[in-house]
């Protein structure tokens, strides 16, 4: 077993939450099972935080979170796992190991504004007809959140750091998407990492990745120090 390891901190996407990200996919009992402690961090407007809704104070409730704990291992999903990768880019040390998912080169694409057709479909009382859109209403309120306040963050949220700050994170990462994911592929990210490999799952879209038992169980060989993957940048 691994109980000499540091605790797993877990981080989920945009609309979702650590109970509805984690919990019910049976992360946390994965952990268990490899005798890991999950870390649960609520994005600010989603799930149990308290945090300002914006994405500085996402940013900065991390951080104090890592003050208290310490060196962790990091899961994250979607946005959550953007958050992470700008937190690993400028914080050394702060984590072991670090495990993307659900990310790609697609993350610079659009900028800031590709994110107002979703924040404005969050607004909205009734059902959009764009099914993309429609998938993100339905999650925020299935995850027991308020669409409004996820919207918010949305705006605000912190952007993906660039290739060359990418080039900072100090630890091993891996990246896991699905091959039917539009964020993919994840060819620049991975090459921008200094340590990375990369995990490609057959026949899964954006939303599925982190519930694929493929996903959890190459990030599981992976926080165990197992090779999984494929490099993700030549050697120099």
């Amino acid at each position: 077993m691994s109980s000499d390891l540091p605790p797993v901190l877990l981080v989920h996407g945009l609309g979702s939450s650590f109970e509805h990200n984690w919990q019910r996919t049976g992360w946390v009992d994965v952990l268990r099972f490899e005798d890991r402690t999950a870390l649960a961090f609520d994005l600010p407007g989603h799930g149990t935080s308290t945090a300002p809704v914006d994405g500085a104070a996402a940013r900065a409730a991390l951080e104090e979170l890592l003050d208290e704990v310490g060196t962790v291992d990091a899961v994250g999903f979607s946005a959550g796992a953007v958050l992470l990768a700008g937190v690993a880019a400028t914080r050394p040390g702060a984590f072991r190991r670090l495990a993307l998912l659900g990310v790609g080169d697609g993350w610079w694409r659009g900028g800031p504004s590709a994110a107002e057709p979703l924040a404005s479909a969050l607004e909205t009382g009734s059902d959009v007809e764009d099914p993309g859109l429609r998938v993100f209403q339905r999650l925020a309120r299935s995850a027991g959140n308020d669409p409004a306040r996820v919207a918010a963050y949305l705006r605000s949220a912190p952007t993906p750091p660039s290739p060359e700050e990418l080039a900072a994170v100090d630890c091993p990462a891996l990246v896991v998407l699905g091959d039917r994911d539009p964020v993919g592929p994840a060819d620049r990210l991975a090459a921008g990492l200094p340590d990375a490999r990369v995990a490609v799952l057959p026949g899964v879209d954006h939303m599925a990745t982190s519930s694929n038992v493929r996903c959890q169980d190459q990030v599981a060989r992976f926080l165990a120090g197992e090779a999984v993957g494929t490099a993700g940048r030549p050697a120099c």
